[in-house]
């Protein structure tokens, strides 16, 4: 796709396991665009403190681990690559325990706070593609395309664990199903970025669309409104 215009961004946002990060890479993909997984960005600090011995409780230990944070993104065939100091830590950050412990991390207004400015460095030409959960209502609050991606806590569970059962990971459904519920909960209630739709965003309800139907929605949408 060529590009016409000056470098914008699209903010993908949704509660977990909403299937906006499998959305966030074919569409940037499909733009040419970088990728920022911002979920993957709390869940690599939650590891990089598991692995320091710190309590994800204690707002300033985990702040000070930002300091020495060393982390990029590869595009991958499924979803984006993290690295945590050049080392591949895809499996461990698919685990349920690691985004538990992400959605600790995630409530402290400081980590939060310490980690606008990295995920702002993510925007650069020719575009960026954002998925997380605050993305289009605080990271970037100017992105030119936001969309909320939404699936029934069962849809979502059920994928879920097609996920973890193709990685080779154990799971069974009713625990996933409670796993998320919980962490919907957490993160509509936090004090600070609570988990919403921006008030310009395009809500989209994928329980009874697969992936390739949500991405033709939204690239319908982006390039109808693309100059």
């Amino acid at each position: 796709m060529t590009h016409n215009t000056s470098p914008y961004v699209v903010a993908i946002d949704g509660p977990s396991g909403s299937g906006k990060g499998s959305l966030a890479l074919r569409v940037a993909r499909e733009l040419g665009f970088h990728l920022l997984d911002s979920g993957a960005i709390y869940r690599l600090l939650a590891l990089k403190c598991l692995q320091q011995g710190i309590d994800l409780d204690d707002e300033d230990q985990v702040a000070s681990q930002i300091e020495d944070f060393k982390i990029r993104f590869e595009v991958g065939e499924e979803l984006s690559i993290p690295y945590l100091d050049d080392v591949d830590m895809t499996a461990e950050l698919r685990r349920e325990a690691t985004g538990d412990a992400a959605s600790q991390v995630a409530r402290h207004p400081r980590v939060r706070e310490r980690l606008l400015g990295l995920q702002r460095d993510f925007f650069r030409p020719p575009g960026l593609v954002a998925d997380g959960r605050d993305m289009g209502t605080v990271v970037f609050p100017d992105a030119k395309f936001k969309f909320f991606l939404h699936a029934s806590v069962e849809i979502r569970a059920q994928r879920r664990y097609k996920q973890l059962i193709n990685m080779g990971l154990s799971a069974n459904i009713p625990n996933l199903q409670a796993d998320i519920a919980e962490r919907d909960e957490r993160d509509q209630n936090r004090s600070v970025s609570p988990l919403r739709p921006a008030e310009d965003a395009l809500v989209v309800d994928s329980s009874l669309l697969d992936l390739a139907q949500v991405t033709n929605l939204v690239l319908s949408h982006i390039r109808e409104n693309t100059g």
